[in-house]
């Protein structure tokens, strides 16, 4: 088993949309983190992303769509000298009440169950409250939170109760604090 840094997609890989990302034309990544992906520390890691797609259950963008972005971006990060290990995509709404869209965790444990990932020394990486929470429920310890996408207007609220986490400008700085896995030391404290 090894662990796995879970990142969140849109606000995390790429920016962010308040009226979704709907096709390729629309999409605008983050250099700086598909360039932090490459870290040879991050490598002893399994690569995940876990998003939350509701514009798929609100009729605004097909899943084979969003299957579409999700599969050029992992050429792309590909490119860039890092494999992704798994896209798990939750395309529903809220009201949908489903077990798969952060906060709950369907998606990190369904991950972990398909690619034989130690939770327990797992990273969650997002830009939204929901998505430490996720990790939280999953039992992943090690959670960042980003100020890019929804990051900085999350982090103006109270934190939900008993979270603990970690706070990054970028995905690039995040992933400089992450330890090889093997090292005794590989813990994070909270930073704000």
């Amino acid at each position: 088993m090894l662990p796995a840094i879970f990142l969140d997609r849109d606000g995390v890989l790429m920016e962010n949309r308040s009226d979704y990302i709907r096709d390729w034309s629309q999409v605008i990544i983050f250099s700086q983190a598909i360039t932090a992906l490459t870290s040879p520390v991050i490598k002893k890691y399994k690569l995940v992303v876990v998003t939350n797609q509701s514009a798929v259950g609100r009729g605004l963008v097909l899943a084979e769509t969003v299957q579409e972005i999700n599969d050029r971006l992992a050429m792309i990060i590909r490119d860039a000298g890092r494999q992704i290990d798994g896209i798990y995509t939750c395309p529903h709404t809220p009201q949908d009440g489903c077990d798969c869209r952060k906060p709950k965790p369907g998606l990190l444990i369904q991950a972990a169950a398909d690619l034989n990932i130690d939770l327990a020394h797992s990273w969650m990486i997002g830009d939204a409250w929901s998505d430490l929470l996720a990790g939280q429920a999953a039992g992943v310890p090690k959670l960042a939170i980003l100020r890019t996408g929804r990051g900085s207007d999350q982090l103006s609220k109270p934190p939900p109760i008993g979270l603990e986490y970690s706070v990054f400008n970028d995905l690039s700085e995040a992933l400089l604090t992450v330890q090889d896995p093997t090292s005794p030391n590989s813990t994070t404290d909270r930073i704000d």
